[in-house]
């Protein structure tokens, strides 16, 4: 019986894909399945393309209208999809395309080889200019994906705006590695970044061969499997769900010798490096008996984080995914084992601090915040329950020294806060990880788990990985763990994960490149940062030096209004402009500090006949089409759209006053102060093409300063 034909479909496929009538969809995708059954069934018309750049192009019909691109390299039996399109398009896409195998990289490239008839040539450079590429040499920029065809043309690129002027005409990846030399990266490091280092002699004719490498599979995939397919074109935008960066994909599979940290700014693709992961593992190492635990910080990111692994998943393999936030596995866990606390969060703890600031020594010159600051920063972390400990307890990072004799003397504030606590069966979720890690002692390897994946890192306090060491035992795959602390919105405080015996050393990445946002929005929300020190999770400092988008787009748009109603009536446009520019109301999603201005949000968008869904604590994302989204910043963490309007970034909200006034330590205003602004930095990075920021009264002071 003779092998079936290779059949691979490029990315852009999808892309062209996505952007046809609607109507035409059914038909694309029934040619498409019909094709990757049999690509030589008689039915399947292929048609040379006249002045074809690449001679191995051939054309396909869809129906009288709409053409397909197919690659069928004259060696091997391969075929690739390349674009679709109305006839005319498709062969014009077609005649100035060349699909080659990259001699240095071994991977599969498409680029445009030829310009459109009258499209400006780019000008040469005056001999006495210096091309900002002179430093490399034609086989280094070949390794940086530079198709050998294209390397006068990048000889004559003189400074970054040149880069984008021929941005089109390059492969993505060649694209990419010169806009990060040009940002500052060392080509070495920009190699290293990618899978393999190094490549064996490299057959430029076998495109099979090529397209089992990283970089190829970064951009083409070989589908054998009609659901796969099917899934792939219900949401071929989704392109997460499919395609990995090779510095993403490296990450994902194959064992790794103990814990794995990875960092990367907003929009870099950690949890799509997450979920990849978990789905490998599932796979790969888990058992039925042996599961992947996922957790996170918030329920409703868990939610989120649930459905979208299902969209990656077979049933088999989400069987054994366990996806759960962190507070509800603790809870489930002491429940099992009878345990006799319930857990006090935020407010509920309130009427127990007043009673323990009673005793607050009439000589000790600290405001009650002081106390608050001082239980979760420093005696929470470091599991204190005597004044012999808290005597002897570390304090770096607190803004206000203590004497030991003052520690003594404010010693029975803490000591009756927790005496109330325990009169009332309560307990701080820090006490209940705490509890549950003692419990875990007892009942070493019986959990079922055989590795841990923790998204949302920066917002999980030492005492949860204190306890995330215990769930699983240290050794192969155990731990692998994302975060940003650009991102860290939660008040925890600054982890080192040596120090809870999660040792990263050797198995530590940063992803850099924003798949999400333009570079615009990015560079914006970045500024809001500008000057803060931010943590690793390791004991070391993080840095967005090589954190870029390569996608480009129009700057955020700032907008101030006297009244509240004027700020809403310019949502009420905005909205009807994205409407009838055909984009679902569902791709937009309206952002408030408070719920007080959600909730008014809510209202008058009602009230003005236009749908609304809220973005709660135990929701997702997932629901109507029709209706606009609408969310308080911390539940927007996590989630993307096309469209963000933060509304009412006021003065006394963002900052909020509540949270940034009456901080008893200099060094915990700065702190309340980085995560306002992080929440803010957060909440613009949701956006993809677009983000407006609007005030009404007096605007934030974070708008104050030319952004």
């Amino acid at each position: 019986m003779a092998e079936k034909p290779k059949v691979a479909i490029s990315s852009d496929f999808f892309t062209a894909f996505a952007r046809l009538p609607k109507v035409q969809h059914a038909k694309v995708s029934k040619f498409v399945t019909n094709f990757e059954k049999n690509p030589n069934a008689k039915g399947i018309n292929y048609e040379k393309i006249a002045n074809a750049t690449d001679k191995n192009m051939r054309s396909v019909r869809i129906d009288q209208t709409y053409r397909g691109i197919v690659l069928n390299p004259g060696e091997g039996d391969v075929y690739i999809l390349l674009w679709v399109d109305h006839h005319d398009a498709a062969y014009d896409w077609a005649m100035r395309r060349q699909c080659d195998i990259n001699p240095a990289t071994g991977s599969i490239q498409v680029y445009e080889a030829k310009t459109r008839a009258g499209e400006p040539a780019v000008a040469q450079p005056p001999a006495s200019v210096p091309g900002v590429f002179d430093a490399l040499k034609d086989k280094e920029l070949v390794r940086l994906g530079v198709p050998e065809a294209l390397l006068p043309l990048v000889k004559q690129v003189t400074t970054e705006g040149g880069l984008d002027q021929i941005e089109n005409r390059l492969p993505v990846e060649a694209y990419e590695g010169l806009y990060l030399y040009l940002a500052g990266s060392r080509y070495d490091e920009i190699i290293n970044e990618r899978e393999p280092l190094s490549v064996p002699e490299v057959d430029t004719d076998d495109f099979e061969k090529a397209l089992d490498r990283s970089e190829s599979r970064s951009r083409f995939v070989v589908v054998e499997d009609e659901l796969e397919l099917a899934a792939m074109l219900n949401a071929p935008l989704d392109r997460w769900r499919v395609f990995l960066h090779p510095s993403q994909y490296r990450l994902v599979r194959g064992t790794k010798n103990g814990p794995v940290r990875v960092l990367g700014g907003a929009g870099t693709g950690k949890t799509v490096v997450a979920m990849h992961r978990a789905k490998w593992l599932a796979e790969n190492v888990a058992t039925d008996t042996k599961k992947v635990l996922f957790t996170t910080f918030t329920r409703n990111l868990a939610t989120d984080l649930e459905e979208n692994l299902r969209s990656i998943c077979t049933p088999e393999q989400m069987s054994r995914i366990e996806v759960v936030n962190l507070d509800r596995w603790v809870t489930r866990f002491l429940r099992k084992r009878k345990y006799d606390y319930s857990i006090a969060f935020g407010k509920d703890a309130e009427p127990f601090w007043q009673r323990a600031l009673d005793l607050k020594p009439a000589n000790a010159n600290l405001p009650d915040a002081f106390f608050r600051e001082e239980w979760q920063r420093v005696i929470q972390p470091q599991s204190i329950e005597t004044v012999d400990q808290y005597k002897r307890a570390s304090r770096i990072g607190r803004g206000i020294a203590l004497s030991r004799s003052m520690k003594v003397a404010i010693w029975p504030v803490f000591e009756e806060y927790r005496n109330q606590l325990t009169i009332h069966k309560k307990k701080e979720v820090d006490d209940a990880y705490r509890d549950a890690a003692c419990l875990l002692e007892h009942e070493r390897g019986v959990l079922g788990y055989v590795s841990v994946i923790v998204d949302e890192a920066q917002d999980m306090g030492t005492q949860a990985f204190l306890l995330l060491r215990k769930i699983v035992p240290e050794g192969a795959n155990d731990l692998f763990i994302v975060g940003d602390g650009h991102q860290r919105i939660y008040g925890r405080n600054r982890v080192v994960l040596g120090r809870c015996g999660i040792n990263i050393r050797g198995r530590s990445s940063r992803l850099t490149i924003n798949y999400r946002t333009t570079e615009e929005i990015r560079r914006w929300a970045v500024s809001l940062l500008e000057g803060c020190s931010i943590d690793d999770l390791d004991g070391g400092w993080d840095t967005t030096a090589g954190y870029k988008a390569l996608t480009h787009g129009d700057q955020p748009e700032l907008r101030h209004f006297e009244t509240w109603e004027q700020q809403a009536g310019f949502i009420v446009d905005l909205l009807g402009k994205s409407s009838q520019d055909g984009s679902p109301l569902s791709h937009t999603c309206a952002v408030a500090r408070i719920r007080r201005e959600v909730d008014a949000i809510v209202s008058f968008l009602d009230g003005e006949g236009i749908r609304t869904q809220r973005i709660e604590a135990n929701g997702s994302d997932h629901g109507n089409p029709e209706a606009v989204r609408v969310a308080t910043m911390h539940r927007v963490k996590g989630l993307e759209f096309d469209r963000v309007i933060l509304a009412s970034i006021n003065d006394g909200v963002v900052p909020l006053q509540a949270v940034t006034s009456d901080r008893g330590d200099p060094v915990e205003a700065r702190q309340a102060d980085l995560e306002e602004r992080s929440l803010l930095y957060v909440s613009v990075t949701r956006a993809k093409k677009e983000a407006y920021v609007l005030s009404y009264g007096t605007k934030s002071p974070y708008l104050q300063s030319p952004s």
